[in-house]
C-alpha cells in the first residue's frame, strides 16, 4: 500500500500545471562597483532614485538599495526587485538606474559613506533573483 501510494504522489506531481511550479531563480555574474549620495557622484537630487524612490527611505537592516546598467533590465530585473549579492548577508533592492554607457554592472548604494564605497571598489559578483510574474 506505502509503495502504491508513492507513487500516486509521485503522479500528481509529474501531472501538476506550469503554473504551479516554482519560477526558477536567474543568476548572473556581474560587475559591482559603489555609489554614494554626493553631487559629485549623482545628479542634483543624489538621495533620489530613477523611479523617485527616496533612496535613504529604502535602505533598511538586511535590505539594501542597488542600481543596474539598462541592459539587466532587459534581462529581467524590474524596480523594486529583489536580489541577493552571493558573499554578502542581505537582500538588495532595485532602485535606481546607470546610465546607458554601463552593461552587465550594479552599482551599490552606499549612502554618505565614501570610504565604504572606496573600499568596496569594483568587483566580479554573482547576482540571483527570482522573476515576476
Amino acid at each position: 500500500m506505502k509503495g502504491l501510494l508513492g507513487a500516486a504522489a509521485l503522479a500528481l506531481v509529474a501531472a501538476a500545471p506550469a503554473w504551479c511550479e516554482a519560477p526558477q531563480r536567474v543568476s548572473l555574474d556581474v560587475t559591482a562597483t559603489a555609489y554614494n549620495a554626493t553631487h559629485a557622484q549623482t545628479d542634483d537630487t543624489p538621495h533620489v532614485g530613477a523611479w523617485g524612490d527616496h533612496l535613504d527611505e529604502a535602505t533598511q537592516p538586511g535590505v539594501r538599495v542597488i542600481a543596474v546598467s539598462p541592459d539587466l533590465l532587459k534581462k529581467g530585473l524590474r524596480r523594486g526587485q529583489r536580489v541577493r549579492i552571493h558573499g554578502l548577508k542581505g537582500e538588495f533592492v532595485v532602485l535606481d538606474k546607470m546610465p546607458r554607457r554601463w552593461q552587465n554592472r550594479i552599482d551599490i548604494y552606499m549612502q554618505k559613506d565614501l570610504r565604504a564605497a572606496r573600499q568596496w571598489g569594483r568587483r566580479r559578483v554573482k547576482i540571483s533573483w527570482t522573476p515576476q510574474g
